[in-house]
């Protein structure tokens, strides 16, 4: 693929290289018109020329009327005196176009002048009308190979070929299954469809059949496309890949025979498998804010999908795989079996499955005997691939930037606050007043779930400036469950509340640095009150919305006015029950807070020191974490980093965010969230 394109790139330019030749001609062909012709006069100063006997011969130019007068050296030699650029080649002058009748007459009178009959086209105007025509068909040319350009060839008449790239044994990938952790269940089911490439007697002979389609479904950077490109690696056949946006085109039926072609090609190299990554773009359920005109071009593109995947004439040598990270948004018939028969969830990766991403992306860096995988897994909860490989990266540019031989646990302790909590401000000046707002402000967040049964166990808090406005962070241990009860979403509700409630206790007034805080606790309390069915005035009932396009509540006004009152109260009940808490425990937030203003990052053994140990403490919180400096011992399991002011909050695997708060996403950012 690569020496074609190679080939191709001097036709790219060609048209130039004739514009260029072409420019230059007209460019030369002016200026010897302009400077090297012969001078235009008069029939009174042909007359006066002949009669000083100058004239050595005329030419008459049939068709234009005119006469081409020749001198000779006298002529020359006296006519240069005047004229210091006349020519010495001749015609030296030409007379203007006349009838005819006056030039018969001027011959006859001058019988002895040597006279001759030519013919003369004039290139030059001949030029001028050309060179306009010569510009649109260059300019045609150009734009109708800007539109046709791609791997289906780039002639004018191309705009329909499919742009997929093919991978076969002249283009290899090599990403293997070796390259792909975290996913072994998903990775199991896409070995199958490997298998039956290589040996379908297999399962051929018990008369199944392998899946025509297999949907990769899962949050983005869970690993989809690369589990694809291993496929790709491992499967020794034919791979086409590309995306769902490249069927898009703004002219109607474009996309419809990309499809078209797209197909024709695999069924030629069959057995094949196309992939199709970010199929949303191209899959959307059809009808969905249908405006005439308005979505047929992706409809149609759709529906010409549609048959080729299991039409008519379809062909069961082709595999076809496709990504996405919104399946509610994908048309039924695109999901229905015969198509996509089966939907691999590939999910965020527990644990044991970060271990193992971790364990291949270290395989790349020079690492000290301090780091320890297991404590790295432990500390990034909620992480997926592409973040654990940030991870691994921003700790190896850390090491670099001081000047160290190998990487160690502080430098990937910095790289985990880094990508979590963002930057940290060194340089940012914050007043003597903000910061003990901010310090009271985290030491309410700390204490508060210091003594709360259910709330995550504290590993750090710090007011370091972090991001682009986080003015201080909190980062806890948080359990990877799956279920929670009422009192623990209270508890971490409490939590939560606990920095608006320090500053109403300590100052009198609130600041805007909980506005964060208050999202979350209100999204949180919602989902209590209409999806999960834990309110009992409400009822057992959940309002979650499943359409993209809903505009209207699946609820009555009155309804909406109860949901309203009962969320009020479950955080008026949080808050009061927060403050209730504090105002008992205000000698521990003093003393945290003035060791925040203090020391600006505090450790859990810290705080064991100031107001002692955690009375709802077990054994899962007796492990060790290495401070930033490498000096003083703390958990070993690492946490996930919370930022409790505007930082963004990153959930863990089981939707969960490390603050507590409950976050459900189906899919994506734009899918129901609550």
């Amino acid at each position: 693929m690569a020496e074609n394109k190679d080939r191709k790139t001097p036709n790219n330019n060609i048209y130039w290289i004739y514009l260029v030749v072409f420019a230059f001609f007209l460019l030369a062909t002016y200026i010897m018109t302009q400077k090297g012709g012969p001078k235009t006069i008069d029939m009174n100063a042909v007359r006066s020329l002949t009669e000083k006997e100058y004239v050595e011969k005329v030419e008459l130019v049939r068709g234009k009327n005119k006469i081409l007068i020749y001198l000779n050296e006298k002529g020359i030699e006296n006519e240069s005196r005047n004229d210091k650029e006349l020519s010495k080649s001749g015609p030296q002058y030409t007379s203007e176009a006349f009838s005819e009748d006056v030039i018969n007459k001027f011959l006859e009178n001058n019988p002895t002048l040597d006279n001759e009959v030519k013919s003369e086209r004039d290139w030059f105007d001949v030029l001028q009308w050309m060179f306009p025509i010569a510009i649109l068909v260059a300019l045609w040319f150009f734009f109708m190979r800007r539109m046709g350009a791609g791997p289906g060839g780039g002639q004018i008449f191309n705009i329909g070929k499919s742009r997929a790239s093919l991978y076969d044994k002249e283009n290899k990938v090599n990403v293997t299954f070796n390259d792909v952790a975290g996913l072994q269940e998903a990775k199991e089911e896409v070995q199958e469809v490997v298998e039956f490439l290589k040996n379908p007697q297999k399962f051929t002979k018990l008369g199944g059949h392998i899946p025509k389609g297999v949907l990769l479904v899962g949050p983005p950077g869970t690993g989809k496309t690369l589990l694809a490109k291993a496929v790709a690696g491992e499967a020794k056949v034919p791979f086409f890949s590309l995306s769902g946006s490249d069927f898009v085109e703004m002219f109607v039926g474009v996309g419809a025979a990309r499809v078209r072609d797209l197909f024709k090609q695999a069924k030629e190299k069959a057995p094949c498998i196309i992939f199709i990554d970010e199929i949303d773009a191209v899959g959307r359920s059809r009808g969905r804010m249908n405006m005439t005109g308005g979505n047929d071009e992706r409809e149609n593109t759709l529906n010409q999908l549609l048959v080729e995947m299991d039409g008519f004439n379809s062909d069961t040598g082709v595999i076809i795989m496709a990504a996405t990270n919104r399946p509610d948004v994908l048309d039924p018939a695109l999901l229905r079996a015969g198509r996509f028969d089966r939907q691999i969830g590939v999910d965020r990766p527990d644990i044991k499955g970060r271990e193992a991403i971790f364990a291949v992306h270290l395989k790349k860096l020079t690492l000290s005997e301090s780091v320890e995988v297991s404590k790295l897994a432990a500390q990034t909860p909620g992480f997926v691939g592409a973040d654990i490989m940030n991870v691994c990266n921003e700790a190896a540019l850390i090491a670099a930037r001081k000047a160290k031989d190998a990487v160690d646990m502080s430098d990937f302790q910095d790289a985990i606050d880094r990508v979590i909590g963002g930057l940290e401000k060194k340089t940012k000046i914050i007043s003597p007043e903000e910061k003990k707002i901010v310090a009271y402000h985290e030491a309410g967040h700390a204490v508060t779930g210091w003594f709360l049964e259910h709330a995550h166990p504290l590993v750090k808090v710090s007011i370091v400036p972090r991001g682009l406005a986080a003015l201080g962070y909190a980062q806890y241990l948080p359990k990877e469950q799956y279920l929670y009860t009422v009192p623990q979403l209270t508890d971490t509700m409490c939590m939560t509340l606990g920095g608006r409630a320090a500053e109403e206790i300590i100052f009198g007034e609130i600041s805007t640095g909980a506005q964060n805080d208050l999202e979350r606790i209100t999204n949180m309390a919602y989902s209590m009150v209409t999806v999960y069915g834990m309110n009992k005035r409400v009822g057992q009932i959940s309002f979650s919305q499943d359409s993209e396009y809903s505009f209207t509540k699946p609820y009555s006004d009155e309804t909406a006015k109860v949901i309203d009152q009962e969320v009020k109260a479950i955080i008026d009940n949080a808050y009061n029950r927060t403050v209730n808490l504090l105002k008992e425990k205000r000698t521990a937030l003093e003393a945290v807070a003035k060791a925040l203003l203090e020391k600006e990052v505090l450790f859990k053994e810290d705080l064991i020191a100031l107001i002692g140990e955690r009375p709802w403490g077990s054994s899962e919180e007796s492990v060790f974490f290495a401070k930033e400096d490498g000096k003083k011992p703390e958990e070993e399991k690492a946490a996930e980093e919370v930022p409790s002011e505007e930082a963004p909050v990153l959930p863990n695997e089981n939707g969960i965010n490390s603050n507590g708060t409950q976050t459900i996403e189906i899919t994506d950012e734009d899918d129901n969230q609550s």
